[in-house]
């Protein structure tokens, strides 16, 4: 089936951005596997390719585009090759939505111009030890001082992605206890400044994947924040919080999506490549049987991601539209990549074969930005159930 999602700008991209992928990262992939963490200055051959500044205006150094077929691409060729970019993901996907929609005018011109280069790498940080999918639990707070010059903040958050390479972090905090009628009520969002004085990085987290994004955790021990760096209205932090899910859940359903297509492309060579019993194992019809399963359920799940795209890019994908997105992908993909590892037996086990890798990178995908369990609890509502 011929797509339509993307344009020969979009193709034209995706061949600048395959060339530096093959020429920059896979050569030294394994070296930032082993390390747990891309290099900082990698981040600054992001930004001079122009990753970083696709979206964000022409009159802060970006290319003023306002599209995320961009990022798709991205999703997709770093998917083919088997590899990530770190943690940079969420300064895009993440971080820039709130600084466009919150930042005032003198924010965005302090702000954007090192966002664009990489020189301010940002990270956001919602979750706590003890709270995960509730939000509205947070303990962490931010006090406005007896001058109002600054506010003091003060807890501690944890599974922060881009934690550890971050010069500047959205966190969220309390400025105001909840109220009886909403739980939601007082929280604020700020850029803080991670060399500022009682800020710090904890352990980075060793995870079961996701191996090359720097993941933390962070404590504020009455850090000073000024004024000028509160992201929106002081209180309203939840309702920005909720109004930036629908991309973040389509970031997750695209890259779900093109890890089950990079899947079924690694499982095919594989095979084709394997010999067993005196025949190749793609030969057999167990083997071609599993791999059209697979590719019908990674044509269906292209077809929604690239729905939700579309719907996007308009300012039309609902909340219950990006759920139903996220939970569709990220089954598809956890299904079609247990399957292609099965097909690659004993090696498809072994770290140095991308199915390993992708098998593990995967199963995140149904944990954050809400488990899939939340998103049915999103669409059955939206159901009327």
């Amino acid at each position: 089936m011929r797509r339509t999602v993307f344009n020969e700008d979009h193709e034209a991209f995706r061949e600048t951005l395959r060339a530096f992928i093959e020429a920059e990262v896979v050569p030294v992939y394994d070296e930032w596997f082993a390390a747990g963490q891309a290099p900082r200055d990698f981040y600054y051959k992001l930004g001079e390719l122009g990753i970083f500044g696709i979206n964000v205006p022409e009159e802060y150094g970006g290319a003023g585009l306002d599209s995320h077929k961009f990022e798709a691409v991205l999703y997709e060729e770093t998917a083919r090759a088997g590899v990530q970019f770190g943690g940079s993901g969420v300064h895009v996907l993440l971080a820039l939505p709130y600084i466009k929609m919150l930042a005032t005018d003198e924010q965005k011109k302090r702000y954007l111009p090192k966002f664009v280069t990489g020189e301010e790498m940002w990270a956001i940080a919602m979750t706590e030890p003890g709270t995960g999918s509730d939000l509205a639990g947070m303990k962490s707070t931010a006090k406005l001082s007896e001058d109002g010059t600054h506010y003091v903040l003060n807890g501690a958050k944890t599974f922060i992605t881009g934690g550890v390479h971050a010069d500047r972090v959205i966190v969220c905090a309390r400025t105001a206890a909840p109220t009886a009628e909403d739980r939601r009520h007082g929280i604020s969002l700020f850029a803080v400044d991670t060399k500022s004085e009682g800020y710090s990085v904890g352990r980075k987290l060793d995870k079961l994947g996701l191996r090359t994004s720097d993941t933390a955790e962070l404590a504020f021990v009455d850090v000073k924040v000024p004024v000028e760096d509160l992201l929106g209205e002081e209180n309203k932090g939840f309702y920005y919080l909720g109004h930036n899910l629908a991309s973040e859940r389509w970031g997750i359903a695209f890259g779900a999506y093109a890890q089950a297509k990079a899947a079924v492309r690694f499982t095919k060579q594989y095979v084709q490549e394997r010999t067993v019993f005196g025949k190749p194992v793609a030969h057999f019809q167990n083997t071609k049987f599993e791999l059209a399963a697979c590719q019908a359920e990674v044509d269906a799940a292209e077809a929604v991601a690239d729905r939700a795209t579309e719907a996007l890019d308009a300012g039309e994908l609902t909340p219950a539209e990006a759920a139903s997105a996220k939970l569709f992908c990220t089954e598809v993909a956890h299904r079609v990549i247990d399957r292609c590892l099965q097909l690659h037996g004993g090696y498809g086990y072994m770290n140095e074969y991308p199915i390993a890798r992708l098998y593990a990178d995967n199963r995140v995908n149904r944990i954050y930005g809400g488990t899939s369990e939340i998103m049915k609890t999103i669409i059955a509502k939206d159901m009327g159930l």
